[in-house]
């Protein structure tokens, strides 16, 4: 018979963790019997429904899973937990991301199940909370790692992390990187760039700067507005921002943009300078479309935008933060800034769209780098690996 496997993971949302944990899901399955469960979306979230039909897989929501604290509703999820482990009797417990993984470890050591892995996709131990709440949320993790297995890092630098902040001894630390399916972003690239500029008003001379992710604080999108009110003052190449995405900074970005005198649109338009496509399930045809990838965050664990946009071969502007410069092979076709640096930032995009502007670009290093770091087989691989080490 085989081990049986439930994996825990926050949401089934666009923009999340869910790819690599259905990819996965999907290819554990020739030696692991698994099972799925997540919470609910949240307020505004768009559903990743289409993921569940490519992978023929099906998962079970966990009534009152939400991302926000809240006691009784995180009480009876945990009941939930309990109950479904008692049902499945899994040998390993596998969670993803912070709320899920709290209330999926504790019922797993609740249950007695043996082996109990987790997998941080980034933390919370700064520019999320204020320093109470910050506090509590590093003695829990600190708790709930000496009732796991093993705590899985998604990059070397974020291991570091977890190490400097006490929540768990180097040694009981595997580094295992995200893994995707990256065939998508070469093939056919060419009629998905055409489609996509056409849609989006986009003529051949438009330099698209695109950045791919939810509208929130930690993700600072305002920081490239404001690159991007400079950088217009400085250059005549024609260029146009897609924010594709949606959150609860939307508004907040809107007007921020009226104050920084940056018309924008949510549909197509030749004459704004910034477009709120909000959600888009496929994003492949986005970095095909695209011609700069950029991200503003304050805090990353791998971003998955940036390992996409190299896949598809586009140059990168980020800020220099978290696991971002474990994700990306940085040459000259990737420049990073300084957190919330403003100038810096806008320097860094001035210089890309002039490579851009000239055709002095060659993305094929950055391109293999990721499909040999992050590709797909070797995440498979590697997680099967470490369930047998503890089975």
């Amino acid at each position: 018979m085989r081990p049986r496997v439930l994996i825990v993971f926050n949401r089934l949302n666009i923009g999340g963790l869910a790819p690599q944990v259905l990819y996965t899901a999907q290819y554990l399955q020739d030696e692991f019997e698994v099972k799925l469960v997540c919470g609910a979306l949240d307020e505004g979230e768009a559903g990743f429904d289409s993921l569940l039909e490519e992978t023929g897989l099906t998962l079970e929501i966990v009534p009152n899973m939400h991302r926000a604290i809240h006691p009784m509703k995180d009480f009876k999820a945990l009941q939930f937990l309990r109950q479904y482990i008692r049902d499945f009797r899994p040998d390993v417990v596998h969670t993803h991301a912070a709320k899920s993984g709290a209330l999926g470890r504790l019922a797993a050591y609740l249950e007695k199940v043996p082996a109990i892995f987790h997998t941080f996709h980034g933390h919370v131990f700064h520019s999320y909370f204020g320093a109470a709440k910050t506090r509590l949320f590093l003695e829990t993790e600190r708790w709930l790692a000496q009732k796991s297995s093993a705590i899985v890092t998604i990059s070397r630098l974020q291991k570091k992390d977890i190490e400097a902040f006490k929540v768990c001894e180097g040694e009981r630390i595997r580094v295992i990187h995200c893994g995707y399916d990256l065939k998508k972003f070469v093939e056919g690239m060419d009629a998905k760039r055409k489609a996509f500029r056409q849609h989006w008003r986009l003529d051949d001379e438009t330099i698209a700067i695109g950045m791919v992710g939810r509208l929130a604080p930690i993700k600072n999108n305002a920081l490239l507005l404001k690159a991007i009110q400079k950088v217009k003052t400085q250059t005549a190449l024609p260029f146009r921002i897609l924010l594709v995405g949606d959150g609860d900074e939307r508004s907040n970005l809107e007007n921020l943009a009226k104050d920084l005198g940056l018309s924008f649109d949510h549909q197509p338009s030749d004459a704004c300078d910034v477009i709120f496509t909000s959600w888009m399930t496929d994003v492949v045809p986005v970095y095909a479309g695209l011609d700069l990838a950029c991200l503003t965050s304050l805090n990353e664990g791998t971003p998955i935008s940036l390992i996409e946009a190299q896949a598809a071969g586009l140059p990168i502007v980020s800020t220099d933060v978290g696991g971002v410069r474990d994700t990306v092979l940085v040459n000259e076709n990737v420049l990073l800034s300084p957190s919330n640096d403003v100038e810096s930032l806008t320097e860094n995009i001035l210089k890309m769209l002039e490579k851009i502007q000239k055709g002095s670009l060659d993305m094929e290093a950055n391109r293999g780098f990721v499909f040999e770091k992050f590709g797909l087989e070797r995440l498979v691989r590697e997680t099967k690996g470490l369930y047998r080490d503890f089975l």
